[in-house]
């Protein structure tokens, strides 16, 4: 198989497994089937689980003992919770938060 044909069936896979697996819960839970209640616990619980482990990510290679001591990192979350506070849209506070983020590390 030559590279292209390779690639592309890498691809023709990914999408197909993508596709699956973003509809299998109608598959699973049709119309008028009531939503086992650990399956609503999970889908109240695990979006804020999700965004704590992304924090922790983002910020745990932050280093306090040499410049610029964290502060496009600090600086940058501290604007995402002000917009997400003030707008509540996660969309504009991500958006913003990277751009002020990437701003920062070129000028600081």
């Amino acid at each position: 198989m030559s590279g292209n044909a390779h690639a592309a069936a890498l691809v023709a896979a990914m999408s197909i497994v993508t596709i699956l697996l973003r509809a299998l819960p109608f598959l699973i839970f049709r119309r008028g089937k009531q939503v086992p209640a650990y399956v609503a616990y999970l889908g109240q619980v695990l979006p804020q689980a999700i965004i704590g482990m992304l924090v922790i990510y983002c910020l745990k290679d932050m280093t306090f003992a040499r410049a610029p001591y964290g502060l496009p990192e600090l600086i940058a979350a501290g604007a995402v919770v002000v917009l997400q506070a003030w707008r509540k849209n996660s969309l504009i506070s991500i958006l913003s938060g990277t751009a002020i983020y990437m701003i920062l590390i070129r000028v600081i």
